[in-house]
């Protein structure tokens, strides 16, 4: 990229609806054809605060997935989708206490979204850019619809928790306000919640990260010692929800943290040779199609199969990380603000399909927080020992 300059830029920023830009559903596969060509590649993994995580999908397995019509939804008051090959997703980690959930907690006023990420995969499909959102950012809420059974929209909020959308007015309202802020229409929708990304994670076989400090938190059920781990999907869980156990205990840092764990997921993804085994094969999609929630154009392992095939060949090395840049509230200190120049320029990048440059992080409050270096993946972890064989 040449610069941090756009030219034409529009709140359209020329991108694809993605799987179905038409919006009718393809003819279906056949059940054989479909596993054949199944991708697997399990997308901003696991995020979520447990974890977001996106994943690979096979198989006749369309009774397991949740779908929302955010379309139908949202209507018409939404940024400009203009064909191109690129794609966005809006990848969230949802904190609901439902369920087998019960066991972290009391909803305190109602699920909200723990963890947001916006996900864009290039016009190639080579690359992608992640530009996860702090959930205690302030930010303007736009009017929601609330309860469907009440038939009401709730009036647009200012300074309003980024996380509240999701609450006030579930996968819509948390799209609709990732679009508000900013200018990108969201091709899709995906959810997880704590289950799901456990029994994701534990499917896979665990996920290898390494920690070059303990961590140990009562909240998040984390107690790691420095070194080499095959987490577990509750330590897993543990890991991307720890706030206290590493770090100066921001939201921030654990950002850093979830960034970390995604790549290593991918790497683990990769790695374990799902194809090998039948048996493998059909677990790891029947978890997957089960522990996720899409919008109504992803619900269904044809069209998964479609978005898995678009980013079969993105490897974590292709993903670049970024956090939106704020500031601490100077009313608040327990929240953080856009950097409204800054924040442009993550914006418009993705609208242009380009690069996040540089200049859009630097003095974020996000840059400087000490969690760099803390954990990493199967990568980290042998370079680190290559390093250390050299010396």
């Amino acid at each position: 990229m040449a610069g941090d300059s756009y030219e034409g830029d529009t709140a359209a920023g020329g991108r694809s609806r993605g799987i179905r830009a038409t919006g009718r559903r393809r003819r279906p596969r056949s059940g054989r054809r479909r596993a054949m060509r199944a991708a697997a590649w399990t997308v901003a993994g696991a995020v979520v605060l447990g974890g977001t995580s996106l994943g690979f999908v096979y198989f006749k397995l369309d009774g397991n997935i949740s779908g929302v019509d955010i379309n139908a939804a949202l209507g018409t008051d939404r940024p400009e989708d203009v064909p191109n090959g690129s794609m966005d997703i809006l990848v969230l980690g949802s904190d609901t206490r439902a369920g087998d959930n019960a066991k972290y907690g009391q909803d305190q006023g109602g699920a909200r979204s723990d963890t947001a990420m916006v996900l864009h995969i290039n016009e190639k499909h080579d690359k992608a850019s992640v530009v996860s959102i702090p959930r205690d950012t302030l930010v303007q809420r736009p009017a929601c619809k609330g309860d469907a059974s009440e038939g009401h929209k709730n009036v647009p909020a200012q300074r309003a928790m980024f996380n509240s959308a999701y609450e006030v007015g579930g996968p819509a309202c948390a799209v609709k306000t990732v679009e508000s802020l900013s200018g990108v229409r969201m091709d899709h929708y995906l959810e997880v919640d704590f289950a799901g990304f456990k029994k994701l994670i534990n499917t896979l076989g665990g996920v290898e990260m390494t920690t070059s400090k303990p961590i140990h938190d009562k909240n998040s059920r984390l107690n790691l010692q420095a070194g080499t781990h095959q987490l577990t999907g509750e330590q897993s869980l543990g890991l991307v929800r720890t706030r206290h156990g590493v770090g100066d205990g921001s939201d921030l840092g654990r950002i850093q943290l979830q960034q970390a764990f995604v790549k290593a997921l991918i790497d683990q993804v990769n790695s374990i040779g799902v194809f090998s085994s039948p048996k493998k094969l059909y677990d790891l999609a029947d978890t997957a199609t089960s522990a996720i929630t899409t919008d109504s154009e992803l619900d269904s392992v044809g069209d998964l199969t479609g978005m898995a095939k678009m980013l079969k060949g993105i490897k974590s090395d292709d993903i670049q990380m970024t956090t939106l840049p704020v500031r601490y509230d100077p009313a608040d200190p327990n929240r953080v603000v856009q950097i409204d120049s800054k924040t442009d320029k993550v914006w418009r990048a993705l609208r242009h399909d380009t690069p996040v440059p540089k200049s859009a992080t630097k003095g974020s409050a996000g840059d400087r927080t000490d969690i760099g270096g803390v954990v990493g993946g199967k990568k980290a972890t042998r370079a680190a020992a290559e390093e250390q064989t050299g010396r």
